[in-house]
């Protein structure tokens, strides 16, 4: 854990811890291959919610909270996509409905006043609490919408970004932050071709043609 948790180099007067480097790398192969509706986007998600927990605990403990939780999640969306496979293979996707949305933004919100109030109620849990608890409940909703095919998971990734990338640097994980940053492309390459699949899953069969 001590050669995990050690310098790895320094970019422009940031330094680079070996677990910070080595968890976003893993996370960003995860990102691809759920833009790919790969099954494997889980498993990788798991082993990078592993490294990237020694890379926060003890310091952030809503980042390291965080990497607990994605732990549950991918195991719960390995079994989710394992069941809703396509015809060529891969997961079926989707737009949410509109109480579906509702009910995320509704969980959000409350979920993000109630992690806040955890943290403010024990200061040593996090020296930043409200975009700390912002981005651990963000990204529960955006793993939740991912295990069931939601096109929304890329939007509550970018929305996730937008706190994520700042405070990464704010607290020293300058590689969090580089990664981040190359994230929020490949959402947007995975927003369109998600997008894009869901609105053919959804055009109907031309009377004549094989279902």
């Amino acid at each position: 854990m001590n050669r995990l948790n050690s310098e790895a180099f320094v970019l422009l007067d940031q330094h680079i811890m070996w677990s910070d480097m080595i968890g976003n790398v893993i996370g960003l192969i995860a990102l691809a291959l759920g833009w790919r509706r790969s099954v494997w986007s889980w498993p990788v998600q798991l082993l990078s919610g592993l490294v990237l927990f020694a890379a926060f605990f003890g310091h952030l403990a809503g980042s390291a909270g965080k990497q607990v939780v994605v732990i549950a999640v991918a195991l719960w969306g390995w079994w989710q996509w394992n069941r809703g496979e396509d015809e060529d293979g891969r997961v079926s996707v989707r737009f949410a409905t509109w109480r579906e949305r509702a009910a995320m933004v509704g969980a959000a919100a409350a979920g993000t006043l109630a992690v806040s109030g955890l943290f403010h109620a024990y200061p040593t849990l996090s020296w930043d609490p409200w975009p700390d608890a912002y981005i651990f409940v963000g990204t529960i909703v955006a793993m939740y919408a991912q295990a069931r095919g939601m096109v929304e998971f890329w939007f509550a990734w970018l929305l996730v970004d937008l706190v994520g990338v700042p405070l990464n640097f704010a607290n020293g994980y300058a590689f969090s932050g580089f990664v981040y940053v190359l994230y929020g492309a490949l959402v947007l390459w995975g927003m369109r071709d998600w997008w894009l699949r869901s609105r053919e899953a959804g055009q109907p069969v031309m009377e004549g043609a094989p279902a």
